[in-house]
């Protein structure tokens, strides 16, 4: 809708927005030092105890200092989710009542810019109309100072209708770019969207929308919320990974009501043997994979617990997928199905130990789990690297593999160095003794 100034000033001057001061008890920035969601929850806005070091400062273009993100102010939804959540800045607001005694009306926007800066009590009520409005946000752009502009912008968000605080900073990006940061840190989401929505910018709405499932706290609920985000318009990227978050929570629902039924029935013995500790709901991928191969490794294929199933539908690389299974069946110190694990046939019916994730790491995670020196002894060997290989047998007392790699080295030297090392009158030093002694070695000089 077009004014004239005259109108213009009229609409303002009669407005039924509130003037923002800095007295006001119930205004926005009382709502600064409660905790807001977004993301993994958000910290205190404010601290309680007012340090003004332990403020964030913000830079002049919008951004912490010290946070950088993607050309553009889209972040990937991947980026979103792993964001650290970051101290929330502002001004400082609030003054007792006695500081108020320079107070005046005939400051100027610049005046009363530079005020702010130096942390004086200032108010903005006095500027009613849009020229004005503005000018105090240009001046306080031009300070170059983030906890300004974001005062400022709490005045204005207070005073101005949203379609025309929005029309003003589309021209503002520098002001934008600060509304955006502080809209996320007080976990205004309707706003935020409201805005995005103004401004086009359809993939930041769809992450904006995705993120309030992390405000419904009922599975059910939340599963259709996703559901609903599906058809959003995320980059390819995001898309498939707003269909595996739903088609994961979904697995997860059937699963964690099948087993607490079998848990509470009692008549399944992993269930009775290893209770479990906490519920699959909400759980990351790898973590319900971790689970799916504890609880349910020999589950058939078309089962949604199956972790064959899991690997299939998820896409779950080979390396991860057996890093996991690992880690799931040494903990149960299942050492048959880590055997199997491992073990591969060719065409012709030979079998062999192959490792995607590397020899190395399985031993590392079976002495982690326990696991027998006899087990141990059998993957050190199979290390291809010689020097990895004894450094690893030598760590967990692998002696027979030491013994036999110095032997196949010929390496005397090293041999009667480890012979110090083992007991005396052991079956390990008497086995050295007799390499040592043998006439049909040619050692190395």
């Amino acid at each position: 809708m077009n004014r004239t100034k005259g109108d213009e000033e009229e609409y303002w001057n009669s407005s039924k927005f509130k003037a923002f001061t800095f007295d006001d008890e119930d205004d926005e920035l009382s709502q600064l030092k409660e905790s807001k969601r977004a993301v993994n929850s958000l910290r205190d806005f404010v601290d309680d105890d007012d340090d003004d070091d332990d403020l964030e400062r913000v830079s002049w273009s919008g951004e912490p200092v010290g946070r950088r993100t993607r050309p553009g102010s889209f972040q990937s939804l991947s980026d979103a989710l792993s964001d650290t959540p970051a101290k929330s800045y502002a001004p400082e607001l609030g003054r007792p009542k006695g500081e108020y005694r320079d107070y005046s009306n005939d400051w100027s926007p610049s005046d009363t810019v530079r005020r702010l800066r130096k942390g004086k009590v200032c108010s903005l009520e006095r500027f009613r109309s849009l020229q004005d409005k503005l000018q105090l946000l240009e001046e306080a752009v031009s300070m170059h100072d983030g906890n300004v502009i974001t005062a400022v912008l709490i005045f204005l968000k207070r005073t101005l209708s949203k379609e025309i605080l929005f029309r003003e900073l589309e021209v503002r990006q520098v002001a934008l770019r600060h509304l955006i940061h502080f809209l996320k840190e007080i976990g205004d989401q309707k706003l935020l969207l409201d805005l995005f929505r103004f401004l086009d910018r359809t993939e930041e709405l769809a992450l904006t929308h995705y993120r309030e499932h992390l405000n419904i706290q009922d599975p059910e609920k939340r599963k259709e919320f996703l559901k609903t985000c599906i058809g959003l318009p995320f980059s390819a990227e995001d898309s498939a990974h707003i269909q595996d978050h739903y088609t994961l929570l979904e697995r997860q629902i059937i699963i964690e009501a099948n087993d607490r039924h079998l848990e509470s029935a009692g008549q399944t013995e992993i269930f009775r043997k290893h209770p479990r500790k906490a519920s699959i709901l909400n759980m990351p991928l790898v973590t319900t994979l971790f689970y799916s191969c504890f609880y349910h490794y020999t589950e058939a294929e078309g089962t949604f617990s199956s972790p064959v199933n899991l690997k299939k539908t998820f896409k779950i690389p080979e390396k991860q997928y057996v890093l996991t299974a690992l880690a799931a069946r040494a903990k149960l110190r299942a050492w048959h199905d880590v055997d199997a694990l491992f073990t591969t046939k060719n065409w012709l019916g030979y079998t062999k130990k192959r490792a995607p994730i590397g020899f190395h790491r399985v031993v590392e995670i079976l002495h982690k789990n326990s696991a027998p020196v006899q087990i141990l002894q059998e993957y050190v060997n199979l290390v291809e690297d010689v020097d990895t290989k004894l450094n690893l047998a030598t760590k967990f007392k692998c002696h027979d593999v030491v013994i036999d790699t110095c032997r196949d080295l010929k390496d005397r030297q090293q041999l009667l160095v480890y012979r110090s090392k083992v007991d005396k009158g052991s079956a390990e030093e008497e086995k050295i003794d007799a390499i040592l002694n043998s006439s049909q070695i040619r050692w190395k000089n």
